[in-house]
């Protein structure tokens, strides 16, 4: 049931759980290869630099490794749609332009790289924006077979339930601390941070923890390397986004 679905999504504690258990739930529906994508530093030409993204996928290594690392993404036309529009888009829309040769070359391309690793029909979810600099979207791949006239069959008749599962999940995703390889701060440098968003300054800091106020400051300088950031007010906002500081820390 969608019902019992949703509770498990929101009882997960993990990202990596939760995508576990999305991915599990679209293949149901027959969508088994998921890519979920969201950015806070977008711009005009740009989703940011690639360790900012947040990117999950169920896709093979071979079209992770053409499509994601290589940032094919940027160009593909799905893409392009979640970044104007938000609600959901049957790829139908894809692959009209294509046989009109209304796609650019770039677009056309990823069109082709898609077809040669079966990622033909589907849909596309892009989600409410919270901020200018910020997108979150996820494109549905239906399993080898199923045509875009079957997908958008499925669509007609289950779609509402899908975007509810979706739409859970995208909000869950940013609320969850994830495993995947990232440097991580030390318990002294979340705190320092955290003080630092609290408006304290460092002499309040050295004194809150004890400290002198040059410990203080290797702190902040250790966390902004360690974030790949220039000022302090940077790091507590990247940190903040990767969910290492102002969370609560489970004690079992």
């Amino acid at each position: 049931m969608v019902e019992d679905h949703l509770r498990a999504l929101i009882a997960a504690d993990t990202v990596e759980a939760l995508w576990s258990l999305h991915t599990r739930k679209m293949a149901e529906y027959g969508f088994d290869r998921l890519l979920y994508g969201f950015t806070y530093y977008k711009t005009e030409r740009s989703f940011g630099p690639m360790d900012d993204l947040t990117i999950l996928s169920s896709h093979s290594e071979a079209y992770n490794k053409g499509f994601v690392n290589n940032r094919m993404f940027e160009d593909g036309p799905m893409v392009q749609w979640a970044v104007e529009h938000e609600g959901f888009c049957s790829w139908q829309r894809t692959q009209d332009a294509y046989a009109s040769g209304q796609l650019p070359e770039k677009a056309r391309r990823v069109v082709e790289f898609n077809r040669e690793m079966g990622v033909v029909a589907g849909y596309t979810i892009s989600f409410r924006q919270i901020s200018t600099r910020s997108k979150g979207a996820i494109g549905l791949a239906a399993r080898l077979g199923l045509s875009q006239a079957e997908v958008d069959e499925i669509w007609a008749e289950h779609g509402q339930r899908i975007m509810l599962m979706n739409d859970i999940l995208h909000l869950k995703i940013h609320n969850l601390p994830s495993s995947e390889a990232r440097p991580l701060l030390t318990p002294r440098q979340r705190e320092a941070l955290e003080w630092v968003g609290d408006g304290k300054t460092m002499q309040d800091i050295a004194t809150i923890l004890g400290v002198s106020q040059a410990t203080v400051e290797k702190h902040l300088r250790l966390a902004r390397t360690a974030l790949g950031v220039e000022t302090t007010a940077q790091a507590v906002l990247k940190a903040w986004f990767q969910h290492q500081i102002f969370r609560v820390t489970r004690q079992d």
